[in-house]
This record gives structure tokens, C-alpha cells and sequence, in this order.
């Protein structure tokens, strides 16, 4: 059931971009031949209007086909014949109705669960954050000499950054107060894990937030609110004595006991064998709360606004080699990463708020990449029409034919690349 959603929700983020188009051109009094559901084969169409809606063999993907897009045509009602500001409307409603869609679907995700905030809640012990002069209550605006605006942004620049000692500005009672910190970084290690998480905001430590289905926890009967308090008889009384004592028996069975509703109960557990990539901590977490419709609107916006201005510094990674192509996903990545959350959940509703959140992550993504002016995308296209303004004379059609069709294979390279690489991935190879 759950992976039915999840290719429902990846298809709902392609046809909402192609929906974009379509209204827009309906709107613009642009004749739209076709508008598909899906690629391949068709099984069924039926025609209103000029408009034939058809459903194809292969669930994946969308497409409206307008006339005189791709060809020159002499018709009032044809694409090519529309003024430039039409024409780049149409185009730029595609990526449009991404963002609009993703803020709509977050805001219902911040609504009913809440949301993290910038202000630190709790900070470590002999922490960065405490010897940086950090305090709980402080709203965390910049970080390295950029803008913060989600928890998310954090994480990016202290990934890219490499864990470096910075500038960290924070507001603190009304006051902009800069300080210094410097970051612990965690070095790559192998690791052993049971595949569950830990509630962070929890006044006891190492309760149990959720469970990996079908993983080690879930195997040994470790369920959401039981308090891991020791492993083969030793106390655990923190994240770090957990981690250590799983480190030390390695993937060896361990007897795990855990406190479930005033009750000690011994599980039997075997860990699982991970590699951890290098990680970079700070010492402190965010605050979480829940706010009103407004409310979860306004961080719903942010969140849409701070996911697209991600997509420039990407590609400036990717440029200087902050970023690899390597650590680019495709679709069969994303559905893997879906299903991997989704499996972390206990119930429906958790399930169904998992996919929302990651299909406005992606759907951002989808609109946000889209309007690079990289050929075949749709900012290309939108940089072809700012060109016609600009010199009041269309670019041939046939030559605006190879730039796309160039970038399309380009595109198709890069997509068989990714692809091959998250299948890799998905049985445990990499490259």
C-alpha cells in the first residue's frame, strides 16, 4: 500500500507541472491537441472540445502537446502565434505550479504536525554550541555568512562547509549578536545500528521515536516509546553509551533492554552493519511547535522559498566541486528514499504526512530546477523568449529545435546515469 502511494504522490508532483501548462494555455486561448496521463501506448482517450485526454500504458509522467509549440503553425490559436508575455506564462506555469502545490501541501503538513522552528531548544553538554556562548532561546539567523531559514539550511551549509570553525549570528532578546563556533566533526566510520530513532524532545533519554519496519529494532519487538536503558546488562544512559555498547558487540545478538510502561522487558536484537558518511555536529537541536493555519502558512512559504534558493547554490557546488553528480538521485532513488521513511512510521496517518512533507520537498525541487536556463528545461525556454523581446524577432524555430534537442539528450545521459547509479545503490554497490 505504501509504495502505491508513494508512486501516486511522484506522479501527482509531474502532473501538477503539466497541469500548470495546460490551465495556463486553456486560459490563453492556445489550442492544446493532446493532454496525457502517463507515456507509452494509449489504452483510452476521449476528445472535448479540440482537446483529446488521453491515459497511456507506462505510470509515469505527463505531457501536453499545444500546437505550433514545436512547429510553425499559421493559426490565431497556436502557440507560436501568441505575444511573448503569453507564451512565457504558459511556460512558466509548469514550475510554478510546483512551488504553489508544494506550499499547499506543507502548510497541511506543518498544520496537523507542527513544525521546527530556528530557536534552540536544548544544547549538549561540552557542546560546540555551549562553547561557542550559544544560549537556549537564541533564534539561529546566519550561518557561515549566509541566511538561515530552516533547520535544513543548516545542515546544507555544514555539509558543504566541511564542519570549518565560522561565524554563527543569532538574535537574542530583540539584539543581533554574532559568536564564532567551531563544529566537532565526526569522521566516516562503520557503524552498528538497530535502525530506529530517538525523541530528542523527551525529558528521559533514549526513547524510542520510531521504527524502521522490518528492520533490527522492529525484528526484536522494540516498539515507539519503550526507553533503552541497557545492552547485555550494561547501562546505557545517553545517546553516546548506546552508540559505544552497539559499537562494541559489533553485529553479535545482544540482549537489549528496554523500560515499556514501568516495565523492564529483555529483547533479543542483532544489529545492522552501516557506513557512515562524515558528519559534522553543532550541539544543539531546534524547537518544535504548532501554530495556526496563517502560521503554517508563513513557514510553508519560507520552506518553499528556502528549498528553491537551494537549487543556485547546488549548482554552484557542483560547479567548484563542493557537490558530486554522484550524490545526485533520479526517480528510483527518490522512491527508494520515500519508501525508506515511510517504513520508519507506526501509523497511517504518520505514513501519509511522510509522503506529503517529501513530495513538496520534491515538488520545490521539480519547479525550482526546471527554471534553469539549461536547454530542454523550461528556464531555457524562457530565456529563448526574454532573446525575441529583446531583439523583437523570433529565434527560427529550427534552430531552437537543436538547442532543445541537444539538452534532451544531455538531459536523458544524465538520467540514465543516475538511474543506473540508485539501482546500484539499492543493492548495496556504489561508484
Amino acid at each position: 500500500m505504501n509504495i502505491i502511494m508513494i508512486l501516486l504522490a511522484f506522479n501527482f508532483i509531474l502532473i501538477i507541472h503539466e497541469l500548470g501548462h495546460f490551465v495556463v494555455a486553456k486560459l490563453s486561448k492556445i489550442k492544446v491537441e493532446e493532454f496525457s496521463l502517463f507515456v507509452g501506448p494509449k489504452l483510452f482517450s476521449f476528445t472535448k472540445g479540440e482537446t483529446t485526454y488521453s491515459l497511456r500504458l507506462f505510470p509515469i509522467l505527463a505531457y501536453v502537446k499545444m500546437e505550433g509549440e514545436d512547429e510553425e503553425s499559421e493559426s490565431e490559436n497556436a502557440f507560436n502565434k501568441k505575444p511573448v508575455w503569453v507564451r512565457a506564462a504558459v511556460i512558466a506555469a509548469g514550475p510554478l505550479a510546483n512551488i504553489l502545490s508544494a506550499i499547499i501541501l506543507i502548510t497541511i503538513c506543518f498544520y496537523i504536525s507542527g513544525f521546527q522552528t530556528m530557536t534552540i531548544s536544548k544544547i549538549g553538554e561540552d557542546s560546540p554550541a555551549l562553547r561557542a556562548g550559544l544560549q537556549v532561546g537564541d533564534e539561529i539567523i546566519e550561518y557561515d555568512n549566509k541566511r538561515v531559514y530552516q533547520p535544513l539550511d543548516l545542515q546544507q551549509f555544514l555539509y558543504i562547509s566541511k564542519g570549518k570553525p565560522t561565524n554563527i549570528k543569532v538574535k537574542r532578546n530583540n539584539e543581533v549578536v554574532e559568536l564564532y563556533i567551531e563544529p566537532q566533526v565526526i569522521p566516516s566510520t562503520k557503524r552498528y545500528m538497530l535502525e530506529f530513532t530517538l525523541n530528542t524532545e523527551s525529558s528521559k533519554v533514549n526513547v524510542v521515536e520510531s521504527v524502521s519496519k522490518g528492520g533490527a529494532a522492529d525484528k526484536a519487538g522494540i516498539q515507539k516509546g519503550d526507553r533503552i536503558v541497557k545492552i547485555n546488562g550494561e547501562d546505557v544512559n545517553d545517546y553516546n553509551s548506546l552508540r559505544a555498547a552497539l559499537q562494541q558487540y559489533g553485529n553479535s545478538s545482544v540482549v537489549v533492554t528496554v523500560e515499556r510502561n514501568g516495565e523492564m522487558l529483555d529483547l533479543e536484537a542483532t544489529p545492522v552493519e552501516a557506513v557512515d558518511m562524515e558528519q559534522y555536529n553543532v550541539g544543539f537541536a531546534f524547537g518544535y511547535t504548532k501554530g495556526s493555519v496563517l502560521a503554517s502558512l508563513k513557514q510553508g512559504t519560507v520552506f518553499a522559498y528556502s528549498n528553491v534558493r537551494l537549487v543556485p547554490y547546488t549548482l554552484g557546488w557542483l560547479f567548484t566541486g563542493k557537490a558530486s553528480i554522484a550524490e545526485m538521485v533520479g526517480p528510483v532513488g527518490i522512491v527508494s528514499s520515500m519508501n525508506d521513511a515511510v517504513n520508519t512510521t507506526t501509523s497511517t496517518i504518520d505514513a501519509i504526512l511522510t509522503i506529503l512533507y517529501m513530495t513538496a520537498y520534491i515538488s520545490v525541487a521539480v519547479g525550482a530546477t526546471n527554471l534553469v536556463p539549461f536547454p530542454a528545461l523550461d528556464g531555457s525556454k524562457l530565456v529563448i523568449l526574454a532573446i525575441e523581446a529583446i531583439r523583437r524577432k523570433p529565434i527560427p524555430i529550427e534552430k531552437e529545435a537543436i538547442i532543445t534537442t541537444v539538452g534532451f539528450f544531455l538531459l536523458i545521459g544524465l538520467s540514465i546515469f543516475i538511474t543506473i547509479k540508485d539501482i546500484a545503490n539499492l543493492f548495496g554497490f556504489s561508484f
